[in-house]
């Protein structure tokens, strides 16, 4: 299968491309910066900004299906990374006649989530950091997923816990709508949507993802995903 790629260049969009191209897809990895990825056997580089929908029409041209992992920093200011985007991609697949879409958004995106037995998180943490310093984030995630929702598109809406960095695929849990946990492994998250696109259990509908086997170590955690990052 021929897959783009958005987000390409990203944590999350490395472990995509580097498990598509391992399960013998071809990749065509959509990014504002090509020097960042190595050439390959397999790989194709596209220079686009996702939010154009001249150059996201010109990147998908000849694809299978369009997986983003399209992330953007928190920020007091409204963020529109994620709607606009959604946008583009999806007016282009339209046109393109290209009906497979997998769209990272997050487990916050479902208002009655809340990890069983995670009272640290549910009290403190989702409060502080989601609800409060990740809102405009957050909110734009819901506009993507509504632009997405809108669309007659093979869609899935993919939702991660915390996301965080460990270097092999785990014994990981998905689930409709969202799942009972508080964190994803970034490999889980792309091993989730390679499986998703050949499986096709959750079409047209939220799928939540979540690591069962390893757990971050909490303040590495914050230090890499909220400090090291900006």
């Amino acid at each position: 299968m021929r897959i783009a790629v958005f987000g390409a260049n990203g944590p999350t969009g490395r472990h995509l491309t580097d498990q598509a191209l391992a399960a013998g897809h071809e990749v065509v990895a959509v990014t504002r910066r090509p020097g960042s990825l190595p050439t390959r056997p397999g790989l194709a580089l596209a220079v686009a900004d996702a939010t154009d929908p001249a150059a996201v029409d010109a990147a998908i041209g000849g694809t299978d299906a369009v997986l983003s992992a399209l992330g953007a920093r928190f920020s007091k200011e409204t963020i529109t990374t994620y709607s606009a985007s959604a946008t583009a991609i999806t007016g282009a697949m339209a046109r393109h006649g290209i009906k497979r879409l997998l769209a990272v958004s997050s487990s916050i995106a479902d208002p009655n989530w809340r990890p069983a037995g995670a009272h640290f998180f549910n009290h403190v943490l989702d409060p502080l950091v989601n609800r409060r310093l990740g809102r405009t984030l957050h909110e734009d995630m819901r506009r993507m997923e509504a632009v997405i929702r809108q669309t007659d598109l093979d869609w899935t809406l993919v939702r991660p816990s915390g996301l965080f960095e460990h270097p092999d695929v785990t014994d990981y849990h998905t689930a409709e709508t969202s799942a009972d946990g508080v964190f994803t492994a970034r490999a889980d998250l792309a091993a989730s949507m390679l499986r998703e696109l050949e499986e096709r259990r959750y079409v047209r509908t939220a799928m939540g993802v979540i690591t069962t086997t390893v757990k971050p170590n909490i303040a590495k955690l914050i230090w890499n995903e909220g400090v090291k990052r900006k």
